[in-house]
C-alpha cells in the first residue's frame, strides 16, 4: 500500500519549521494581545527592548567583517585594474540612485504618518538633538559603528597588498561564518521579538497603528517594481538587452531566490548563466560575488525607506542636511548587508545608532513585517548582480554575440 502521510507530513514539518510562518503567528497574537488587554500588552515591551539589545551586539562583528571582506574579496586592485574601478563606480551609482528612490517614495507618499496623538512625543524627542548642535567631528567620535565602518575600510583596502592576504582572508572567512551562524539562532527569537513589538504597538496605540506597515509594505513592493522596470530595464535596454527577455532567461533562479528570500542561494547558477548569455567568466567571476556585498538594490531601497518610515512614525522631523547624513551612512553602511537572514535588520539598527534621532526600539514594530518584504529585497538585489555583469560585460568589450534572446 502506497504510503501518502509522509508527504503530507513533510509539508507540514515544513510549514511549523519555518520561521515567516511563527513571525506571522507571533504579530496575529501580538495584535490581538494589544486589542483585548492593552495594559498587559504594554508590558511586552521588554521581549521587544531585548531582542533589539542582542541584535545590536552583533553591530561592530558583522559590519567589520563583512565590510573587509567584501573590499579583500577584490583581489589584488592594480590586477583587476579598470573592471574593478568600473565596477566600483556602478555599484555606487545605482546604489546610491536606489538610496534616493526610496527616500523620495517614502517622503512623497508618506507610509509612515499616522495621528499625532497616537504617538508619545516623549519617546520621540529623547532622540531629538538640536540642529545647531550638530558636528561632523563630534558625530563621528560619538559613533562607534562609523569608527568599525572606517577601520574595516581602510584594513580590508591594505589587505589587498599585504603579501599574506589570502591566509588573513581564509580566518576572517572562518570568523564571519560563525558569527552569520550566532546571528541564525539569534534570528529564531525573531517570533518573540515581533510578538512584543507588535502588542506593545497595538496596545499603547490601537490597531490604526497596522495600517502604516501595510502602507510601507505596498510603498516598496511598488517601489521595487518601478526600480527593475524603470531604472535596471533602462540601463539594459541602453546595451540592446530587454529586461523581461532576461528575467525570462533566468526565471528559475528568480524562483530559487523567492523561495528562500536569499540573493545568495542561486549565485552559482547566475553566473553560469550569464557566462552561457555572452558574458566574460573573468567579468562575472569579479563582478557577482563584489555586487553581493556592494550592489544591492533592493536592500539599499529599503533601508532608506525603512529610516524615513519610522522618522515619521514617532514624528521626527529630518532637515534636508540629516536626509542627505542618511543617504550618505546608507552609502556606507548598505554594503555590508549581505544577503544572509537578518543582517539587512543589523544595517538598519546601525544606521539608526548612528543617527542618534530615530528611536531604535522602532525596530521592534519593523520586524513584524520585515519577514514578509526579505523576497522583493533579494530578488531585486539579484536581479541587479546580473544586469551589473552584464553592463561591465558590454561595456569592456567581453560580451559574445550570444544573448538570452537567442537561447532556448
Amino acid at each position: 500500500m502506497p504510503e501518502i502521510l509522509p508527504k503530507n507530513e513533510t509539508l507540514a514539518f515544513k510549514v511549523l519549521t519555518n520561521l515567516t510562518f511563527w513571525v506571522l503567528i507571533a504579530i496575529v497574537c501580538g495584535a490581538l494581545l494589544g486589542h483585548y488587554d492593552p495594559e498587559t500588552a504594554v508590558g511586552m515591551k521588554l521581549i521587544g527592548d531585548w531582542f533589539i539589545k542582542i541584535i545590536k551586539v552583533f553591530i561592530a562583528p558583522i559590519i567589520f567583517l563583512t565590510i573587509i571582506l567584501g573590499i579583500s574579496g577584490m583581489g589584488d586592485l592594480r590586477k583587476v585594474g579598470r573592471i574593478g574601478i568600473k565596477s566600483l563606480i556602478y555599484f555606487e551609482i545605482v546604489t546610491t540612485f536606489a538610496l534616493a528612490i526610496g527616500v523620495a517614495v517614502a517622503l512623497i507618499i508618506k507610509p509612515g504618518k499616522i495621528d499625532k496623538t497616537n504617538l508619545s512625543v516623549q519617546d520621540a524627542s529623547r532622540y531629538t538633538s538640536a540642529k545647531a548642535d550638530f558636528s561632523w567631528l563630534q558625530f563621528f567620535l560619538d559613533n562607534l559603528t562609523l569608527q568599525v565602518l572606517v577601520a574595516a575600510i581602510i584594513l580590508g583596502i591594505a589587505l589587498n597588498y599585504h603579501s599574506k592576504r589570502q591566509q588573513v582572508v581564509d580566518v576572517l572567512y572562518v570568523w564571519s561564518k560563525f558569527v552569520f551562524r550566532m546571528l541564525k539562532f539569534v534570528m529564531y527569537l525573531a517570533p518573540l521579538g515581533a510578538f512584543g513589538g507588535m502588542a506593545f504597538t497595538v496596545g499603547k496605540f490601537g490597531l490604526d497603528t497596522l495600517i502604516p506597515l501595510g502602507k510601507l509594505m505596498l510603498t516598496m513592493y511598488i517601489t521595487m517594481g518601478l526600480f527593475l522596470f524603470l531604472v535596471l530595464g533602462s540601463i539594459l535596454r541602453y546595451y540592446n538587452v530587454r529586461i523581461l527577455d532576461f528575467l525570462g532567461y533566468i526565471k528559475a533562479e528568480l524562483l530559487l531566490v523567492l523561495g528562500t528570500s536569499s540573493s545568495e542561494s542561486a549565485l552559482p547558477n547566475l553566473m553560469e548563466k550569464l557566462e552561457k548569455m555572452g558574458c566574460s567568466k573573468s567579468v562575472v567571476g569579479l563582478v557577482v560575488p563584489t555586487g553581493y556585498s556592494f550592489n544591492l538594490d533592493g536592500t539599499s531601497i529599503y533601508l532608506s525607506m525603512a529610516v524615513i518610515f519610522l522618522a515619521q512614525l514617532y514624528d521626527v522631523h529630518l532637515t534636508f542636511a540629516e536626509i542627505l547624513t542618511v543617504i550618505g551612512l546608507l552609502m556606507v553602511t548598505s554594503k555590508g548587508a549581505a544577503g544572509v537572514t537578518g543582517s539587512g535588520f543589523i544595517v538598519l539598527a546601525s544606521t539608526l545608532t548612528a543617527i542618534n534621532k530615530i528611536p531604535v526600539e522602532g525596530l521592534a514594530f519593523l520586524l513584524g513585517v520585515d519577514k514578509f518584504m526579505s523576497e522583493a529585497r533579494a530578488i531585486t538585489n539579484f536581479i541587479g548582480n546580473g544586469v551589473a555583469a552584464i553592463v561591465i560585460s558590454k561595456n569592456e568589450g567581453e560580451f559574445s554575440s550570444v544573448g538570452p534572446e537567442d537561447i532556448g
